[in-house]
């Protein structure tokens, strides 16, 4: 069983390497690298978030053809793991076995019509800390910000841009919802996710804001094992 984890803005693949420790042996962790950063800091950034799943689609493709396996996604890696799923359905390939969606709310939720990506520096950095975009270790040093802003204004301009389409197929495959119990969402948010899926729906909640995820690692990975574990033994 294969686990793609996705990013929130501004996150590399580094994010999700602890969890290597914590899953169980017969799940390959496969955390996706998207341009502009960490090992692809050379390459230039998405234009849109359509680019973006089109280039995590064609790095993953191969190695969907024969390999069961779940995608993980936190914040915006969740709208990314949303359309992912109906890219890999389009292409009429081979489905996930599970869905994981954090930090997120649905889809079919409307962002804020605010778009802050086109502000300058000083003033896009405070907007994004206000909305809990930027985990606090970037957030209190001026160098890592200097570094990460570019990053974080290319993820918030594709999330700004994305524009939500209603689809005539529901997730065909199970779904969990992974929550911070101080995060800004609220609960209608978070079940809305329930419009979207077909089969079977869980909701998780965890201590914490919206970097959750970096503070319940075992917790996280207990879930994961657990449902992905089981999935398998049941197939």
């Amino acid at each position: 069983m294969i686990l793609f984890c996705l990013p929130y803005a501004g996150g590399s693949e580094a994010i999700y390497y602890r969890w290597k420790r914590h899953l169980n042996s017969s799940i390959k962790l496969v955390p996706i690298e998207l341009k502009g950063r960490g090992k692809r800091f050379g390459e230039e950034f998405y234009e849109s978030l359509e680019e973006a799943v089109e280039d995590i689609f064609e790095n993953i493709k191969d190695q969907i053809l024969q390999d069961e396996y779940a995608i993980y996604g936190h914040s915006m890696g969740s709208v990314l793991a949303y359309e992912l799923y109906y890219k890999i359905r389009n292409e009429k390939l081979n489905t996930p076995k599970h869905m994981f969606f954090s930090g997120y709310q649905a889809p079919s939720i409307p962002r804020t019509k605010r778009q802050i990506y086109t502000l300058p520096d000083e003033e896009f950095i405070k907007e994004v800390i206000k909305l809990g975009g930027t985990p606090q270790e970037v957030a209190e040093n001026e160098e890592l910000l200097r570094l990460f802003t570019p990053i974080l204004r290319s993820d918030f301009k594709m999330l700004e841009k994305y524009i939500y389409k209603e689809m005539k197929e529901k997730i065909k495959c199970d779904i969990s919802i992974f929550n911070g119990e101080k995060d800004y969402i609220t609960k209608e948010e978070i079940l809305a996710w329930k419009d979207h899926g077909g089969k079977g729906f869980k909701v998780y909640n965890f201590d914490g804001n919206h970097f959750f995820i970096n503070d319940n690692v075992e917790s996280i990975t207990e879930i994961i094992n657990n449902t992905l574990v089981k999935d398998n033994f049941q197939a």
